[in-house]
């Protein structure tokens, strides 16, 4: 059959159309369902507890933090820390190119609803051999010049949705690499705030123990004196002396937790260890009342929750490619340019060629693979779907734990400082009955001790509660919510040339 120029554009004008008459295959996307309470409130921070002493929750229940969750704390020196951490942070850096990666793969995907435009010109020269004595060749000897300008058209419609799932699969993947990017940056803060708060419990045990220190110091000098003078033994002395190492040996080791600890915060930000440093600062104060909002609320405001359930819609458009398979391939080809033996000649109407046609291809016997294939994209829907409704219940598991932590801990420092005032007003005792006489050196030293264990203990027992909190903050989504993961035609957008600018 002949093809003429109007043969040609009628066949090009269709091509829309037959991507519009297409129809995608495969199953619709449901969102998946999973257990939720069906409490207004969560366990552990329900009214049982709230006339309790101690920590409490912020009120009113449906109250939510938002974005800078860290300033609830109050602590400029947190708050400059985490400014730098959202910047230099080589991890967050790192999720976010494979962002850009996600999102360079949907433009890689949404080519194909295109057609691949090819040129090839080419210039020749060459010479028969003059020794062709055939009559069938006349031309034997001659020099010829050939000059070719031909393009190429080939383009396969999305008859059946391969190439849209192709493209959903791509912008789901995306969503989950923005997901997976802000759950990154925010373990990143938790982490920051955590170990910010730990630093600021060991300058405060590193004051503690330098205070045991200097008190002891002045104990050992008043058993030296009264064993100068002969009214004590020599055994108070070495007694006291004893104290006075082991607190002082004890307020060196503080300082191997502290260096690491700013040493971890130093990779945080993305600095060598070498060149940073936290001046010290003795802090130990309990959490402020933090919003929890309501149970129904943490599957919105999770990341790695947002991530799970994108992974199950990407999952459904990798089903639908798999459906795809089983149906034709539809390929339209043109090709056509210009030809001749002079430069001055190429582009004249009589130099054009063309030829336009389609092809289809049908797979008709594979053994199986399609059918398997399509059983593996299933397995795999439905083990992520398990992973999904693994998330949400460790989710909810997590808050509560991080709930009954920094309650009871919070229960508990108040009752560690009731011990500590007890076993300060007995050590004031028994200093005062050594002084007289009264009691030996040993009575002190008793009383001492436990005075530095209780300081000791609460002590830690603040720090644990700090960490607690934060890990509260980070159990609850910090401030991030659903409302900011982007949609499937933001992450299609084109970003900035800059973002893919080469790095060094």
């Amino acid at each position: 059959m002949m093809f003429n120029r109007n043969t040609l554009l009628r066949a090009i004008a269709l091509l829309p159309l037959l991507m519009l008459a297409g129809c995608a295959v495969g199953p619709k996307y449901h969102a998946p369902t999973t257990p939720t309470p069906a409490a207004a409130d969560y366990k552990e921070s329900s009214v049982n507890f709230q006339d309790a002493e101690g920590w409490k929750v912020a009120r009113p229940q449906d109250a939510v933090l938002r974005g800078k969750w860290w300033e609830i704390f109050n602590e400029p020196d947190l708050n400059g820390l985490e400014e730098q951490l959202n910047i230099d942070n080589q991890n967050i850096k790192q999720f976010f190119e494979s962002f850009m990666e996600a999102r360079a793969l949907i433009a890689e995907a949404r080519s194909q609803y295109w057609p691949t435009v090819t040129v090839a010109p080419s210039a020749t020269r060459s010479q028969t051999s003059s020794n062709l004595t055939n009559s069938t060749f006349a031309n034997t000897g001659r020099i010829f010049t050939l000059l070719d300008f031909p393009v190429d058209i080939s383009w396969a419609p999305d008859l059946f949705g391969k190439i849209r799932n192709q493209v959903r699969e791509y912008q789901y993947a995306a969503q989950v690499s923005a997901a997976d990017l802000e759950n990154e940056r925010l373990v990143e803060q938790a982490s920051l705030a955590q170990f910010y708060f730990e630093i600021r419990g060991q300058d405060a045990l590193e004051k503690i123990l330098n205070d045991t220190v200097e008190s002891d110091q002045k104990t050992l000098d008043l058993t030296q004196a009264l064993y100068d003078t002969g009214v004590d033994d020599y055994i108070s002395v070495v007694q006291a002396r004893t104290a006075l190492e082991s607190a002082e040996s004890a307020a060196i080791n503080v300082g191997v937790a502290r260096a690491q600890y700013e040493h971890a915060i130093a990779v945080l930000l993305g600095r060598v260890a070498t060149d940073f440093s936290l001046p010290a600062k003795p802090l130990l104060t309990g959490p402020p009342p933090i919003p929890v909002g309501v149970p129904g609320e943490l599957l919105e405001r999770r990341p790695d929750i947002a991530a799970a359930e994108r992974t199950l819609a990407k999952d459904n458009a990798i089903i639908g490619i798999g459906y795809g398979a089983f149906y034709p391939s539809v390929t339209l080809s043109g090709s056509g340019g210009f030809e001749s033996s002079t430069f001055t000649r190429w582009f004249d109407v009589p130099s054009h060629f063309w030829s336009v046609g389609p092809s289809i291809s049908q797979t008709v016997f594979d053994g199986g693979l399609y059918r398997a294939e399509l059983h593996q994209y299933t397995a795999t829907y439905n083990a992520d779907l398990a992973t999904y409704r693994q998330t949400v219940l460790t989710a909810f598991q997590q808050v509560e734990d991080d709930l009954a932590a920094v309650r009871i801990y919070s229960q508990q420092v108040l009752r560690e400082q009731e011990a500590l005032k007890s076993a300060q007003e007995y050590l004031n005792l028994a200093i005062g009955r050594y002084e007289t006489g009264v009691d030996p050196y040993l009575n002190v030293l008793t009383a001492q001790t436990t005075v530095l264990l209780d300081e000791q203990t609460l002590a830690g027992l603040q720090i644990q509660q700090m960490v607690s909190a934060v890990s509260l903050i980070e159990a609850l989504g910090g401030g991030w919510d659903r409302s900011q993961l982007p949609k499937p035609s933001q992450v299609t957008h084109k970003p900035p040339a800059a973002d893919y600018k080469l790095q060094h």
